[in-house]
């Protein structure tokens, strides 16, 4: 019998990603979606017209009750939120309700429909390296104290001691996948990677003459979207839950981040195209994020599949493909 799964956020870059993975391996995949006449909606229908759509909100837990009913899946994947953390600022309550009380409504869910059903099922929260925040040892592990330093931050914290406290008070296999920044050519154009990748192409071509960012010596632990949400699988696969850090265990600053993106285009100086503008200052920083990924690579079996310089490459190629097809048209 196959099994099921059930995932918040497919619509997002790794929603889309989990939602194939599941599907090359015969899984029945229910998508939560916010909403009519949602614009990422249209991009799911067409890039994967096998998964069942399912109407739904995290901040409302009837509908997530709801959800869990309709598709009874054995494995529910959390992955909903709101996830710029820069926006996390502009609008700190909204971030709050989706990103932390959503965790909350969807572990309640899952609960009542086991009670009802009598169906044992598994949960992945979408932890996230920005926990961390102001970081008290280097390389950050599972155990290393959370001080997050936004408001995207403190909302992942809230959710992930909740999937914890569900853990121990209900007995769920309920797991926390700490992901460090995964990037691909999927990626909204809003975060940093893409932002910079989408320029380069631009650049490149003509199209624009500045790419303006903010700290450009912040460091960052980057790996692929799509070798990530391989992880969150097999954290479902276990018999027992816990909690895994999913990184590289490298660390780069953004300055490198340019330099291979400018490179992908035989561009050696960017300085004379890039330039640093308040806004996108944080206001408060976290000047490095670099993971220790040892517990996954020993329990899981996993680890990385894409370099970072292999990751920077495939998405300035797949930005100059979009620019070329959005001349031609």
């Amino acid at each position: 019998m196959s099994r099921s799964a059930l995932i918040t956020g497919i619509t997002g870059q790794d929603g889309r990603y989990l939602a194939e993975l599941l599907i090359e391996k015969g899984y029945e995949v229910f998508g939560l979606v916010r909403g009519h006449g949602n614009l990422r909606e249209e991009t799911l229908r067409r890039e994967l017209p096998g998964v069942r759509r399912i109407s739904g909100d995290l901040t409302d837990l009837p509908s997530l009750i709801k959800a869990m009913m309709v598709a009874q899946p054995d494995e529910v994947y959390n992955l909903g939120a709101v996830t710029f953390v820069g926006y996390s600022w502009e609008n700190p309550r909204l971030t709050t309700e989706v990103t932390a009380g959503g965790v909350l409504n969807v572990l309640e869910a899952l609960r009542l429909c086991q009670e009802r059903t009598g169906k044992s099922i598994r949960m992945y929260q979408a932890s996230s390296a920005e926990m961390f925040g102001r970081v008290q040892e280097v390389p950050q592990r599972e155990t290393t104290l959370l001080w997050p330093r936004s408001p995207y931050g403190v909302a992942k914290a809230y959710g992930h001691h909740m999937t914890v406290n569900y853990r121990e008070s209900y007995g769920l296999h309920a797991n926390c996948g700490i992901l460090f920044n995964h990037e691909s050519p999927r990626r909204g154009t809003e975060f940093v990677t893409r932002k910079i990748t989408q320029a380069v192409a631009r650049i490149s071509l003509g199209l624009q003459d500045k790419l303006l960012l903010g700290n450009l010596h912040a460091e960052r632990d980057w790996g692929f979207a799509g070798d990530y949400v391989e992880a969150m699988y097999l954290m479902l696969q276990e018999d027992e839950p816990g909690d895994f850090v999913i990184a590289t265990g490298e660390t780069h600053p953004v300055t490198e981040f340019l330099d291979l993106a400018f490179g992908v285009v035989g561009i050696e100086d960017w300085t004379p195209y890039v330039g640093v503008d308040e806004r996108f200052i944080r206001p408060a920083e976290v000047d490095q994020l670099v993971g220790d990924p040892s517990k996954a690579r020993a329990v899981l079996g996993w680890k990385p599949k894409v370099e970072f310089a292999e990751l920077v490459e495939m998405m300035v190629r797949s930005d100059l493909d979009r620019e070329h097809q959005a001349s031609a048209c």
